[in-house]
């Protein structure tokens, strides 16, 4: 599948930039430009294995993309990533697309219902699952008819072939595949109002453009800098961080497989001289509490970025008080592939996601179709080079979001008088907790299926650090039994139905919900109580 031309269109694009050659492969040129660079012996990875050169990512890239194409799997062809942030994920992302393959990297904190519609929705011909992971993959494989290959990284086989083994073979050509700069390179799934995932389509140059516009001048990324991420890979604010811009000037990146906790990235912190940071609203408001994170001292942090959610100014004044970096709060979307709005350092306005990023255009519409005047609430559009292509498989909603040269980004914002954009929150009822988003309706049907439960309502409901989480209002079946227990034990069905990160934090027990005279449940009177 080729894309259109009119896809690497630069609007108010910083000359300098250049364009992307028509003939264009993102593995093989980055990977290039370091080797050429002399960076064959610098560190690109460290893990909890080691550490990883640029030319021993160059070799390990080559041997898997030959790996694939020796499985019989040809270009265009889908290879769904289930992988924790080790030097792995990034050799099988840049593998597949070195060989032409496209990498289908998936969000590891998922259900099995949820892998199984993946698995089928993108027809993948090899799975290549980390095995901490493959319990949630083990029943489904054989209930996969297009899926052919699986490959696990780890020690234990699981019965199938181990990454390793799969990249330790002879000495591979190094093989690029003939690919352009609108051939599909990459998805990224994003769920929707009902919760069902949608793959966005991206290309081989999105990677390179948002690294030309955000990365290298926004970001100020240099190759002197150790970078980390805790947003995780696999998301497409954490491909950008941990892989796209530090790989293209040179820097080197600390990976964690687990999962980000802030007495583990205070460790991290104070054994690498770790100089940009890129993290979240929720994380940065736990670090701040805890009492095991680092002292100003003991960091070497230079650069940080939050996007995800709206970063509160609470959290962003106390992490400058404490660490003197200002966090720079920003906004992209998986359909954009990273941020196009944000504050920038000496220019931040704490309460505002900043400005729009050199290279992108910005409006806000109102519900006539029309543009807002300047202090006006309205939902916010963006026209970029970055925009992904479509949503695999979902016509209804690629015209809903993709309208011409603009992406619908389903926010409400405000510009204010000095032309820096003030979040109003979400468009429809989707909710966005710790940057993923969670559909009220899956979490309403999920308590609702508690034996005890007669219906329920789900909004964004505001934590102490002014951080959106998920709010159960809930109708029992029998009034009496409303206890501490059974909040508890309906919050743990819930964890057990859904991803964990789903579950309501609060659950509030009603006699009756609002409803319109046809019966809907008013959710924005239950949300007017939260003041959100």
């Amino acid at each position: 599948m080729t894309m259109a031309d009119t896809q690497t269109a630069q609007p108010d694009a910083p000359a300098a930039m250049g364009a992307v050659p028509r003939d264009y492969n993102f593995a093989a040129d980055v990977l290039a430009m370091n080797l050429a660079a002399g960076r064959a012996n610098k560190p690109a990875y460290i893990d909890a294995r080691g550490t990883h050169t640029y030319g021993a990512l160059a070799d390990r890239v080559a041997r898997f993309g030959a790996a694939l194409r020796g499985l019989g799997i040809r270009r265009e062809e889908r290879v769904l990533l289930a992988l924790t942030d080790t030097i792995d994920w990034p050799t099988a992302f840049l593998g597949c697309l070195k060989a032409g393959i496209v990498a289908v990297p998936v969000n590891t904190l998922l259900t099995e219902d949820d892998y199984r519609f993946m698995l089928a929705d993108s027809r993948a011909k090899c799975l290549v699952v980390s095995e901490v992971l493959f319990p949630k993959f083990e029943k489904i494989i054989a209930q996969s008819p297009d899926l052919e290959h699986v490959i696990v990284s780890g020690e234990t086989p699981h019965g199938y072939r181990l990454f390793e083994d799969v990249i330790g073979a002879d000495e591979p050509e190094d093989y690029t595949a003939p690919t352009t700069c609108d051939d599909m390179a990459f998805w990224l799934y994003t769920s929707g109002s009902t919760g069902k995932p949608k793959g966005a389509v991206h290309c081989h140059a999105s990677l390179k453009l948002t690294a030309d516009l955000y990365g290298t001048p926004v970001m100020g990324l240099k190759e002197s800098d150790v970078v980390h991420s805790v947003a995780k890979l696999f998301f497409a604010y954490g491909l950008g961080n941990a892989l796209t811009f530090p790989l293209s000037v040179g820097a080197t990146t600390v990976l964690n497989a687990e999962r980000p906790t802030p007495d583990g990235v205070a460790a991290l912190l104070r054994k690498y001289p770790i100089t940009a940071f890129f993290g979240v609203p929720t994380f940065y408001a736990a670090f701040l509490n805890s009492p095991n994170a680092p002292s100003k001292a003991e960091v070497k942090l230079r650069r940080c970025q939050s996007a995800g959610e709206a970063l509160p100014e609470e959290v962003a004044k106390r992490f400058f008080e404490r660490y003197g970096v200002e966090v720079s709060d920003g906004l992209g979307t998986t359909e954009m592939l990273h941020i196009f709005l944000t504050n920038r350092p000496g220019q931040n306005k704490y309460g505002t996601t900043g400005k729009g990023v050199p290279g992108y255009e910005i409006k806000l519409m109102g519900e006539d179709g029309q543009p807002v005047p300047q202090g006006e609430m309205g939902e916010l559009y963006v026209r970029g080079p970055t925009a992904a292509v479509m949503y695999w498989n979902n016509r209804e909603k690629s015209r809903d979001t993709f309208r011409g040269e603009w992406t619908r980004c389903g926010d409400k914002y405000i510009e204010d008088a000095d032309g820096y954009y003030v979040c109003c929150g979400r468009a429809d009822d989707m909710l966005k907790v710790s940057g993923m988003y969670v559909s009220p309706f899956e979490v309403e049907a999920a308590l609702s299926s508690h034996p005890e439960v007669l219906e329920a309502a789900v909004v964004g409901w505001f934590d102490d650090q002014r951080l959106v989480k998920p709010k159960a209002f809930v109708v029992l079946k029998v009034p009496d039994k409303a206890t501490e227990e059974l909040v508890q034990a309906l919050q743990e069905h819930v964890k057990q139905k859904l991803a964990p990160f789903k579950y309501p934090r609060w659950i509030e027990f009603r006699v009756d919900l609002p409803k319109t005279a046809t019966g809907k449940i008013q959710r924005f009177k239950l949300r007017a109580e939260g003041q959100l």
